[in-house]
């Protein structure tokens, strides 16, 4: 990385700074996580290589700059471990996991104390913005419940879902109903046609989803479930699904995108006894 970086190195990488390389950090680590998801030891081998790649790029950066270097990276993680884990490197005694997933947290809440940069010292202090909004928002509530901001059970969180949709509900159907006012009574086909596509979304129906999509995450995060996880296994179940009916489809002669929603269905019903 050095030599790449050097005069002699190349244009490319000597041009790059932090900012610049950040999204391709991102989407090495999601390609690791893409590799295990799929179990291929062998892509995973690859892609942690480029993650580690992306690990000496940025330290090399610093290191020019005189902030810090690899060793010093590698340093900082293995001091980590070892405050993190006493009851393995101190004199602590044995822990569960459960146990110990509390300690951590607990850990990492007392260092965020130490150099917290928020002057409010807020519990939210510290969450990355850069996350994914799904990821961030499980990560929001957590901490609002650290400090005892919370529903007591999961069936509440659920009750709090079914009240963002209704919300969401009520914002669409009050959009749809001045949309009908504005259009007034359709004059010919064409017309009809115009009426019948959907207004643009309207600010409140913007914030109610968002509402409902936190909610969501929040209720995801009372059953302990992984939300980021549980969202990729549904996008992988809907495009598994999806490409089943577009070849059920063709096997039979017909063009799936020409069929109309109610045939759709019935191969869509059909995929899924067939699974």
């Amino acid at each position: 990385m050095e030599r790449l970086r050097g005069p002699e190195g190349c244009p490319w990488d000597r041009a790059q700074t932090y900012a610049s390389i950040a999204p391709y950090t991102i989407e090495e680590a999601y390609e690791v996580a893409d590799a295990i998801e799929h179990e291929d030891l062998e892509h995973l081998k690859e892609e942690l290589g480029d993650l580690l790649f992306q690990v000496v790029f940025h330290a090399q950066i610093a290191r020019e700059a005189g902030a810090f270097d690899f060793e010093a990276v590698a340093q900082g993680i293995g001091a980590k471990l070892v405050r993190r884990h006493p009851h393995v490197f101190g004199s602590a005694g044995p822990l569960s996991a459960a146990q110990q997933s509390i300690a951590w947290e607990e850990a990492k809440a007392e260092e965020r104390g130490a150099h917290d940069q928020d002057a409010e010292g807020s519990a939210l202090s510290g969450v990355p913005h850069a996350l994914p909004a799904l990821m961030r928002a499980c990560k929001l509530s957590k901490r609002a419940a650290r400090v005892g901001f919370d529903w007591e059970h999961a069936s509440q969180t659920a009750d709090k879902v079914a009240e963002e949709l209704l919300e969401v509900r009520e914002a669409a159907a009050a959009r749809d109903t001045a949309a009908a006012h504005e259009t007034g009574p359709a004059r010919d086909i064409g017309a009809a046609r115009q009426a019948a596509e959907a207004p643009a979304p309207s600010q409140e129906i913007f914030e109610e989803i968002g509402d409902l999509l936190f909610a969501a995450a929040n209720l995801a995060r009372k059953l302990d479930v992984d939300a980021e996880a549980a969202l990729r296994a549904a996008n992988a179940k809907f495009e598994r699904r999806f490409r089943a009916m577009e070849a059920l489809a063709r096997e039979r002669g017909e063009t799936f995108a020409s069929l109309n929603l109610a045939a759709q269905e019935r191969f869509w019903l059909e995929v899924k006894r067939a699974e």
